[in-house]
Order: C-alpha cells, then sequence, then structure tokens
C-alpha cells in the first residue's frame, strides 16, 4: 500500500454514538469522536415504568453527521480525501416502522413527535405478550422458525416489537408499510438505497432476530405472519429474501451525503451489524473464544467451524448464524439484559437521599449544592466497588439474582424479575453492591455452563467495554467465577474500531476480515487470571444462585411448584 488510506467506523451505543478514524495499514486511531443522542439524553418518548425505550430518527441522523465531519476536522490534513470506506454497529434488534419509500414514520411531519413512529431501541419490553404469541405459534407450526435463535423468540426482537407498535396505534398501520432495522437504515440513507425492497440487508440482523434462514427461503411465511395476526399481511413482499454479510459493500456513499460529510463519493458503505458482533471482531475475537462486550447489558459472541456445530441446535441463546460474525463461520449469539445497568439501578437508590434531599437544601447556594451532588452521585460506585472488595467470599451472604431487566439468555424471558435473599440488618450497601456483582458474574456464567453443555468448547474469554476496561473488582469477580482468565482488548473502542475492519474489507483494502483483523488489531492490554481458591467457594454460592433464580421464576409463574423449590433450598 503505497498512499495512505483510511477508514471510518461508527458506532451507535444507547446513549451515544462515537466514530474513529483507522489507518487501514496498521489500525492505528487516527482521531475519533463521541456524542449523545440530544432527544434520549432528555428523556424524550420514553416511559421506564412501561419499559418502554424509544429513539428518534433525527437523533442518528445528526449524530453521524456530527462525528464524521468531527473526527475528520480532528484528524490531519488530507485524510478526509484518502478515505476509502465506513461501516456501522448499532443495538439491536432497533428497529423501525417505515413507509413505501423506506422513511422512518417519525420523519413525517403528522409523526414527528409519536413514538411509536420512532426506532424501538433493544431494551424496550413492551413487547412481551407477542413475544409469547410467536413462542406459542412457532412450536404448532409444521416449520419451528425459532430453531436457529435459541428456540426461544424474545420480546427484543423484532416481529414482537413490531406487531406491538401495530396493534398498539391504529392512527400509524395505513402509512407503515415495512420496518427496517437501524444497522440497515444508516447503510441505506448514505447509499440512497432506502426503498423496502431495495435496502441491502444485514444477515446478523435477520438471523438473529427476525428468524430468517436460508432453509426456509428466508423469513418466516407469508400464511405464518398473517397466522399470528392479519395486522401483517403483506409486510413480508416489502421485505426481503437475500441477506448480506457485513465485509460485503452496500455501494458508494451518495453525492448528497458525499457534499454534506466532505468526503468522496467514491467511499464505500459496508453492510451494517449489531454492535457486539463487529466488536468481538475488533476485539480480535478467534473461533472458540468467547468475547464478551460489557456495558449496560452483555453480548457474548462466539465464532465455530461448520463441522464443530455440524447440525446441533443450541437451545436458549439469541441465536446461531452462518457468516454473522465473521463470514466462513457460524455466529453464535447470548448474552445478559443487564449487567451495568445492575449497578446503575442500585446507584440511583443509594443516590435517591442526595438527590431529592439535599437538593432542597437552603444552607448552600444552587451552585455550590448541584457540584456537590454531581460530586457524591459520581463517586458512589467507584467507593461501593472500594468496599466491595474488602469483603472476603465467606462474609458474603447475601444472594442475588441478576434478572431486574428480564433475562436474554439462557432460555430468554422478559418477564422474570431479580431478587436478594440474606438480607439482614447488617446488610450494608457494599455488601448488597458485592452481591450485585456476584449476581452478574454468576448469571454469565449459566451461559457458558449452556455452551458447554451443548458440546461448544470455549477455549477463552475476551473483555470488550466500558465495564471491562474499568471496573477491576467486577472482571476479578468474574474471572474468579467462570474459573478461566479473561484478556482485555486494548482498544476502548471495540465496537467502532471492528466496523473500520469491516469498512477496510467492503473497500477490497482486505480480501478477508481475518486479514484485517491481523493487519488492524491493536492486541491486549491486559488478562485477569483466577484465583483457584475463589473459584472453589463461588461454585457453592453459584448453585445458591441457581436455586434462587429457580424459586423466583417459580414464584411468578408456577405457585405449585414453591414448596418444592423451598424443600430444595432447606
Amino acid at each position: 500500500m503505497s498512499a495512505k488510506k483510511y477508514v471510518i467506523g461508527l458506532d451507535y451505543g444507547s446513549d451515544s454514538g462515537r466514530a474513529v478514524v483507522v489507518d487501514v495499514a496498521t489500525g492505528e486511531e487516527i482521531a475519533s469522536s463521541v456524542m449523545n443522542y440530544p432527544r434520549w439524553m432528555e428523556g424524550k418518548y420514553c416511559d421506564p415504568v412501561k419499559n418502554q425505550y424509544r429513539q428518534h430518527p433525527l437523533d442518528y441522523i445528526e449524530v453521524m453527521e456530527y462525528l464524521i465531519k468531527d473526527a475528520l476536522e480532528k484528524s490531519p490534513k488530507g485524510v478526509a480525501g484518502s478515505l476509502v470506506g465506513l461501516s456501522f454497529d448499532t443495538t439491536g434488534s432497533t428497529p423501525v416502522l417505515t413507509d413505501e419509500n423506506g422513511t422512518p414514520l417519525a420523519l413525517l411531519p403528522e409523526y414527528a413527535e409519536n413514538p411509536n413512529a420512532m426506532f424501538v431501541l433493544w431494551k424496550d419490553h413492551t413487547a412481551v405478550k407477542e413475544a409469547a404469541e410467536i413462542n406459542e405459534l412457532v412450536k404448532k407450526w409444521d416449520i419451528d422458525y425459532s430453531q436457529y435463535e435459541g428456540g426461544i423468540y424474545s420480546s427484543e426482537w423484532v416481529w414482537a416489537k413490531m406487531l406491538h407498535v401495530l396493534r398498539e396505534d391504529e392512527s400509524i398501520r395505513d402509512k407503515a408499510v415495512s420496518w427496517i432495522e437501524h444497522c440497515d437504515w444508516m447503510s441505506a440513507v448514505l447509499t440512497g438505497k432506502q426503498k423496502p425492497t431495495e435496502v441491502v440487508r444485514s444477515r446478523c440482523s435477520a438471523g438473529h432476530k427476525a428468524m430468517w434462514h436460508e432453509s426456509w427461503n428466508g423469513l418466516p411465511s407469508e400464511e405464518f405472519l398473517t397466522s399470528l395476526d392479519p395486522l401483517l399481511k403483506g409486510y413480508r413482499d416489502q421485505l426481503y429474501d437475500e441477506t448480506y454479510t457485513s465485509d460485503i459493500s452496500v455501494g458508494k456513499i451518495s453525492p448528497e451525503w458525499a457534499e454534506r460529510l466532505g468526503i468522496s463519493t467514491d467511499v464505500a458503505v459496508g453492510v451494517g451489524a449489531f454492535d457486539c458482533h463487529m466488536g468481538a471482531v475488533g476485539g480480535e475475537v478467534t473461533p472458540n473464544v468467547l468475547a464478551r462486550a460489557i456495558g449496560t447489558s452483555t453480548c457474548d459472541i462466539m465464532i465455530a467451524s461448520y463441522d464443530q456445530i455440524g447440525d446441533k441446535l443450541i437451545p436458549g441463546i439469541c441465536g446461531q448464524v452462518d457468516g454473522s460474525v465473521i463470514p466462513g463461520y457460524v455466529g453464535l449469539e447470548a448474552g445478559q439484559s443487564a449487567f451495568g445497568d445492575l449497578y446503575a439501578w442500585f446507584k440511583n437508590v443509594v443516590a435517591w437521599p442526595i438527590e431529592n434531599i439535599l437538593s432542597k437544601t437552603t444552607l448552600i447556594d444552587e451552585e455550590t449544592r448541584e457540584k456537590l451532588i454531581d460530586e457524591a452521585i459520581s463517586k458512589i460506585i467507584p467507593e461501593l466497588s472500594k468496599e466491595a472488595e474488602k469483603i472476603s467470599i465467606e462474609e458474603s451472604t447475601i444472594v442475588a439474582v441478576d434478572w431486574m431487566n428480564g433475562r436474554r439468555t439462557p432460555d430468554a424471558s422478559q418477564e422474570v424479575t431479580g431478587s436478594i435473599a440474606g438480607l439482614t440488618l447488617g446488610s450494608s450497601a457494599p455488601r448488597i453492591f458485592r452481591a450485585l456483582v456476584e449476581a452478574t458474574a454468576f448469571g454469565s456464567k449459566a451461559i457458558v455452563d449452556r455452551f458447554v453443555r451443548e458440546g461448544v468448547e470455549i477455549k477463552g474469554i475476551i473483555g470488550l467495554g466500558g465495564v471491562a476496561k474499568k471496573s477491576p473488582f467486577v472482571m476479578q469477580t468474574l474471572a474468579d467465577v467462570l474459573n478461566m482468565p479473561i484478556k482485555i482488548a486494548r482498544t476502548e473502542q471495540t465496537c467502532a474500531c471492528g466496523a473500520a475492519m469491516f469498512a477496510a474489507v467492503a473497500a477490497g483494502v482486505y480480501k478477508t476480515v481475518g486479514e484485517a483483523q491481523k493487519a488492524m488489531g491493536q492486541g491486549f492490554d491486559m488478562e485477569y487470571i483466577p484465583n483457584p481458591d475463589h473459584a472453589k467457594k463461588y461454585l457453592e454460592i453459584y448453585e445458591k444462585y441457581v436455586k434462587l433464580g429457580t424459586f423466583t421464576e417459580q414464584e411468578l409463574f408456577g405457585k405449585d411448584k414453591i414448596v418444592e423449590t423451598i424443600g430444595q433450598i432447606s
């Protein structure tokens, strides 16, 4: 490569977007930019009590334009002119209903403030009823369309969400003719290929969340969908049969967007994918290594050979999809619905008096008061971690279950709830916090155990994301519970860097994703080694976690089984 070439990787998280400009020859990060979604940060269109989380498409467009321009302005002179490709990753499943032109309904004036016309964020759990109906119907149908998605369809996934919105809001039914995932929409916008039948659809999103599989010619049949609800009539014709892996180019950036962003019309735009899948690539995942993107939730990604998977159908995970991570391998996905969100929930509980009592004091001026409140709240998690780390495992008698936001894996259920047992008058905030950290680690072990039980070997673990980089206490606890070393990827923006690797392949710089990983990967900066004594002790506590989880679930769904569960615990 004589002349320098650069790519941009864009990562859309739950709260913000980020972009990295990367040298394709070395993987060196030339510049980066981060921006929060403005409407989302104001709390618009969301109702946590109803588990409703919606994001306006303008947040995505405005953030994208800012990130690319800002990152290129921070780059050395000439970088913008040497840009050859860009690719996206997003959260998922995060779909939106569109009109016949592929325009998200919230971009039409009459629906601009209607949450049902907006993107339904991955953690929106308003479609629990619809997911249950899908699960009931697939078990009666001649084809089980959920078999490659772990055998359980989740309320976090596209068909349940879109059906729920259509049922809930009569005002949008006549206008809506199709839907699109966030990761597909970004590429469609930049290339101008937005009409529903023109959009180049991601294998990743389709296979893991939309019940797409080539063995039944794509999406579930029209008969199945209309049997689920007549409101879905005609949607399949406005969607797709073919899907594409993320090493493929959707096309060149449109003249309109090239001018707006100040880049060449020769820039290739890659097929999008979900954040954790591209994050695994950015973290240099290899076969049978579990890459854990650990943030507000976790998404666990593996790749396995066709020979290893064979005709296995792994129950209770979030899908096994050919090429969803790296072409040539089966991508396996699992995850936890809450990880960092669990700590954030407890922080908010602890912070309630600070925000609601201290904020009303008149003993100090408003500016000083606000400064004190912000400073105190920012120190809650670090101080809790410091004190919790001092508590020995033997003293840690509280046991918690990590389902405060439902359970993603194993065996998805957004109806289950978390629980905490073993509380006494001596149960301090650090002790409870330690139990919550252990609970998230136990939830991780349940995922690992499911893979191993189904014959999928796990040779190593890679930690990605904010929690992995910034929380030594959490990561050491996780290593001890799993009794496996955990390597931490050096780059802080693994998802965006993974997107950059895909952009380099889509632009033709590298032939394969593996080549891009070798050239552009940044390696690892540390490793957590399990303490054998701690690992042994945690095995005993893990059994209590499993029993408490069983009891919690039976309390919700099977009152007649409570006596049996109590007997097991005692």
